[in-house]
Formats: C-alpha cells, sequence, structure tokens
C-alpha cells in the first residue's frame, strides 16, 4: 500500500504542478491576452516548426547512434533501430513518471540485446555526464554574455547566488558521506548496492576504453547543437520573436533545460518558464510565451510520435526475443 502510495505521489505531484501552473497563468491573464497568446501560436509558420521537428528527430537519433561506442568496448553489438526505440520509449516514460526511462532504456536493452542492465545502465549514466558538461559550457557562455541582466533577475527574484552554492556544496557532502559509509560497510544490503555498483561502474569506464572517442565527441558536440538549433528556429515562426537576439533565445534554452525536468515532460513548467525569461528580456509578452509553447508542442510531439511508436514496434520487430 505504502509502495503503490509512493508511486501516485511521484506520477501525480509534478503532473498536477504543471496543470497548476497552466491553470494559474493563464487565469491571470485577460480574455484579449489569451485571444492574442492563442492567435500567435496559430498563425505560427509550420515551415520552421517542421524544421524544428526534424532537428529534434536527428538528435535523438545520433543519441541512438552514439550509444553504440560505449557498448561496444563491453563486447555488445546491438542494432541502431533498437537503440533509437529504447531511447524515443524511455523518453515517452518520463512523460508518466520522471527519469524513470533511463531505467526503461537499460531495460529494453537488456531484453531485445542482451546487455546486462546494470552495464547499460552504466553507459546511460556516462552519457549523462558527457551532456552535463556540454550543458555547463553552455550555461557559462549565456552567464557570460548576460552577466548584468541574470544578475538582475536573481535580485528581483530574492534569490543569493551565495546561499545557492552553499546548498550545492551541503548536498555534495551528503553525497560522499553516504558513499563512504556503503563502502565500509557490512551489511548485506550495501553489500547489494556495492554489487550493483560494480556494474555501473564498469559501464561508465566504457567511456575510457572507446576506440572511436573522437566519434562520440562529434556525436555529443552534435546532439547539443541540433538541441541548440531545434529551440532556436522556433524564433523565426513568430513576427514577435524573429528579431530576438541569439544570446536572449540562449537564455531561454537553458531555462528551458532546467524547466523539463521539473515536471512530467516539462509540462506547464517548460513554456512558462521559457516564456519568462524571454519576457525579462525584453520580448513582448504574447511573442514570448507562443515561443514557449510552440517550443514545447514540438518537442512534445517528436517524443509522442517516436515514443508511441517504440512501444508497438520494439516487440513486434523483435519477437524471436
Amino acid at each position: 500500500m505504502k509502495r503503490k502510495l509512493t508511486r501516485i505521489l511521484k506520477i501525480g505531484i509534478p503532473l498536477f504542478l504543471g496543470v497548476f501552473l497552466v491553470w494559474y497563468s493563464l487565469g491571470n491573464s485577460s480574455p484579449e491576452e489569451r485571444q492574442r497568446l492563442w492567435e500567435s501560436i496559430v498563425e505560427a509558420k509550420t515551415f520552421w516548426i517542421a524544421v524544428s521537428f526534424i532537428l529534434g528527430t536527428l538528435s535523438h537519433l545520433s543519441r541512438a547512434h552514439r550509444w553504440k561506442y560505449m557498448l561496444e568496448p563491453m563486447g555488445y553489438q546491438s542494432s541502431l533501430p533498437n537503440r533509437f526505440m529504447a531511447v524515443m520509449a524511455a523518453y515517452l516514460a518520463n512523460f508518466g513518471i520522471p527519469r524513470s526511462g533511463e531505467v526503461l532504456r537499460a531495460v529494453t536493452m537488456s531484453t531485445y540485446e542482451e546487455v546486462p542492465f546494470e552495464k547499460g545502465f552504466g553507459t546511460i549514466i556516462s552519457e549523462r555526464v558527457a551532456d552535463l558538461l556540454i550543458l555547463m559550457l553552455i550555461i557559462g557562455g549565456v552567464i557570460l554574455l548576460q552577466t548584468d541582466e541574470l544578475l538582475l533577475y536573481l535580485d528581483q527574484q530574492n534569490i543569493n547566488p551565495f546561499y545557492t552554492f552553499l546548498f550545492a556544496i551541503g548536498i555534495v557532502a551528503c553525497i560522499l558521506l553516504g558513499i563512504s559509509i556503503v563502502r565500509r560497510s557490512s551489511w548485506l544490503p550495501f553489500r547489494k548496492i556495492r554489487e550493483i555498483a560494480k556494474g555501473l561502474l564498469e559501464g561508465m569506464k566504457s567511456i575510457l576504453r572507446m576506440e572511436q572517442k573522437w566519434a562520440f565527441i562529434f556525436h555529443t558536440i552534435l546532439i547539443w547543437t541540433l538541441y541548440v538549433l531545434m529551440f532556436y528556429v522556433i524564433k523565426l515562426s513568430l513576427p514577435e520573436t524573429s528579431d530576438t537576439a541569439f544570446n536572449i533565445i540562449m537564455a531561454g534554452f537553458v531555462v528551458g533545460s532546467f524547466a523539463v525536468s521539473a515536471t512530467n515532460g516539462g509540462i506547464g513548467v517548460y513554456p512558462l518558464a521559457v516564456g519568462g525569461i524571454l519576457i525579462f528580456f525584453g520580448v513582448e509578452k504574447n511573442g514570448a510565451e507562443a515561443f514557449g509553447w510552440i517550443s514545447w508542442a514540438t518537442q512534445t510531439a517528436v517524443v509522442l510520435l517516436f515514443g508511441g511508436l517504440s512501444f508497438i514496434l520494439l516487440p513486434l520487430l523483435n519477437n524471436k526475443k
């Protein structure tokens, strides 16, 4: 009963938060503002939305292709279609339970490509580390381009960067303490955790044993370049944002990257966060909010289409397995 309640809360709370934010935002808008927002979305240029859709699809294909460079050093061969469907099914799963997709992705490869779960999951963690490094570089670049404006924004929101830094250090210290306890303890559950961690570590170390490191680096850069382009071309679909500077769009991209993990697939939070940061930098309100909704809808459409097809096709195309 307790486990079932926990699962319901994990799904329900982020979903409720997203729906509430949408309701709250629209509820605080006048009928005229809601009408203008809807008109901006409907009148957006479909060509650039289609371009964004294609770029998003290519980024996921590149991610699926990159994965093989981490699996091959451990001796596992896998097909691109199965890797792509595992990636897309994982993204779709995150709409139900946030962060559950990584587990499903490793389970999928274990089921259809005989990659042990721990090792497959370890490679996924390694991917996330590489992606995090790129995201940190992008954030650093945005901060350098928008230092004065961002400090002003934090001040207006009563956010003290120093306290945030101290909080982050505290979290890291707690994690290190927990790792130390697990490593030294002889308690059976902790021994099982160490066994699982050993398999995860082997998967993570695959990045160091890759023969095609440069190919891996190329696809990592390509993935994030496509992410940025997928987001950027949306500005060309709206007259209100067509002249918006690149550095402002990148500020929206960074905010959106964090917002997408706050609720199931970024429902509610993503379009409001992206729209809010664009408004802060001077973009007209309806255009900024329309940009956020169109960007979120395009990314979601990619996941819904290919993720849904993946759930159907995976067992059909691998029926012998």
